[in-house]
């Protein structure tokens, strides 16, 4: 990445970060160790879970951000998949070029991403957890016609050694807690456990290796600007270093979300607030960059199939609770967002906003 400052990573005064941020100590941290009595009995009632289940039903719905610990994803398996990334970034630029993502495949290495048309002061790594994924090609235009389907597949680098094996059982483990947590997602809005799983069957889910460097400027940069995430859930692993801010849904504030060891922070996506027909909503949040020490991250975007439509689920709907939303098509939403991860746009990219039923 190229560090030093430049006007295009300059975020409008409005959305610059303030010299101190309050630490989010509001932010639920849940227990998911009763999942775990729950398997070890055979599904049979587990004192806990109905406590987990609605512990889970606040924090969706007061914050629309929490972290997990006993979430069952082995330390070692994190740590390799921490050694692997911080690795890949410290390899020398042209080197991580070699797997240089463009408009044609969305996947790889990354330097130069815009969000909301500002310029993030962050470097990435992308890759899709089951190959190939398929959604609509972003070069594609839309508007009526048929898009063609793509297939995307990662660019793995050739080092470090052992980047790939460690990722992929890296991306293992956190599937599997993706899956959970849509089970107790599902449990709070009174749904079967599997209920939401089918929508899955061809997902669209990706990791990104975040690397957010020493910042000369950090008063006028973001390592992220604002933004909610698109899919259903996002679970993230970050750093001690510290640097995600959650916009706190009771006054606007924007607090700090505090490192804590051995965890994954968990926070619900656009497509599970149209899902609940607006009972749990996404959060807006950012990254903070410092001057001094680098950060690192690591979420999973967890995504449905491209041919999903997304609207309210049926039983959550009635004459007194009208659907909230039109439904749209997944793959065509996530083409758009990737477009404009590439270029700014005239007009702001779409956001599910975009889709709600007039009053």
């Amino acid at each position: 990445m190229v560090l030093e400052f430049d006007p295009a990573f300059i975020q409008a005064p409005e959305h610059r970060p303030k010299p101190a941020v309050n630490e989010a100590g509001g932010i639920p941290l849940i227990d998911l160790s009763p999942l775990y009595l729950l398997e070890r009995h055979g599904g049979q009632p587990v004192a806990g879970l109905e406590v987990l289940v609605a512990q889970v039903e606040a924090a969706c719905r007061d914050w629309g951000f929490f972290q997990v610990i006993n979430h069952g994803v082995p330390p070692a398996v994190v740590e390799r998949a921490w050694a692997a990334s911080r690795g890949f970034f410290a390899l020398p630029p042209e080197e991580r070029r070699r797997v240089r993502r463009d408009e044609a495949n969305p996947l790889g290495y990354y330097e130069a991403e815009n969000t909301k048309n500002v310029r993030d002061w962050k470097e990435v790594f992308d890759f899709v957890v089951h190959e190939p994924a398929v959604i609509p090609s972003p070069g594609d235009a839309g508007g009526g016609g048929v898009d063609r389907l793509i297939e995307l597949r990662n660019q793995w680098p050739k080092f470090p050694h052992g980047f790939r094996e460690a990722l992929v059982e890296y991306a293992e483990a956190t599937e599997e807690l993706a899956f959970k947590l849509l089970e107790l997602i599902s449990l709070t809005l009174s749904l079967p456990p599997k209920r939401l799983h089918g929508f899955f069957k061809d997902q669209t889910s990706f990791i990104r290796l975040n690397h957010y460097p020493p910042c000369p400027s950090p008063h006028l940069a973001l390592g992220i600007g604002r933004h909610k995430d698109s899919g259903a859930l996002t679970v993230l692993a970050q750093d001690d270093v510290g640097g995600l801010d959650v916009r706190r849904r009771s006054d606007g504030e924007w607090v700090r979300v505090k490192p804590i060891p051995n965890s994954f922070i968990i926070n619900v996506g656009d497509i599970v607030q149209v899902w609940s027909n607006d009972k749990y909503e996404s959060a807006e949040h950012r990254v903070s960059v410092n001057s001094e020490r680098e950060r690192f991250s690591m979420p999973f975007f967890f995504n449905p199939a491209h041919y999903v439509m997304v609207k309210p689920l049926a039983e959550l709907v009635d004459e007194k609770n009208p659907a909230n939303y039109e439904e749209y098509n997944w793959g065509e939403f996530f083409k758009t967002r990737l477009n404009g991860n590439f270029k700014k746009l005239d007009v702001e990219n779409i956001q599910i906003y975009h889709f709600k039923k007039a009053k």
